[in-house]
């Protein structure tokens, strides 16, 4: 398990899923994934034999609260190119609906970009977030990744159009 001060990463475990499917269900934060309707115990199961164990360019890890050992949410490093050496971004923190809160989910991000830079030696890791995530954004500009620009109306939520962000940071900047 790689720890930090609040929150240790760990391998996803099949246990995980039936927790993973019913944060990304709901509304509240679906709204700031990808997915657009709901998802089946057989979706997740998929992307647990497809992403998680089976992809050599997602690295994906459950987010445990250190102080109790409890699941919280779920992180990763995804469409890793190791020629270019970089990488998306994911992370949630679907307990108690915090989606990003002030506690796990920077100390979850801080060791992603360790793990990323340090261990995987990677240059750039990005995130594409919707101007509707304000909580991600707070994050992101907190932990000094820096704006790299927008997409427009690339995702259609709660009957309107949202802006695609993009941030990154580099190895340099870390």
């Amino acid at each position: 398990m790689i720890t930090g001060d609040f929150v240790g990463l760990r391998a996803i475990e099949y246990e995980d899923l039936a927790s993973f499917l019913e944060w990304r269900n709901k509304p509240d934060l679906r709204r700031n994934f990808r997915e657009y309707k709901e998802l089946s115990f057989s979706n997740q199961e998929n992307w647990f034999n497809n992403i998680v164990l089976n992809s050599p360019n997602h690295i994906m890890f459950s987010i445990i609260n250190l102080e109790n050992g409890e699941l919280i949410g779920a992180c990763g490093l995804n469409y890793i190119d190791w020629v270019n050496r970089n990488a998306d971004l994911s992370i949630y923190v679907g307990i108690d609906d915090l989606y990003i809160d002030e506690k796990f989910a920077p100390d979850a991000t801080k060791l992603l970009l360790c793990y990323g830079f340090n261990e995987l030696n990677l240059h750039r890791i990005y995130v594409e977030i919707y101007d509707i995530d304000i909580k991600k954004q707070k994050l992101l500009e907190d932990l000094n990744f820096t704006y790299d620009g927008l997409l427009r109306e690339t995702h259609w939520t709660e009957g309107k159009w949202c802006n695609s962000l993009f941030y990154s940071i580099l190895e340099s900047e870390y």
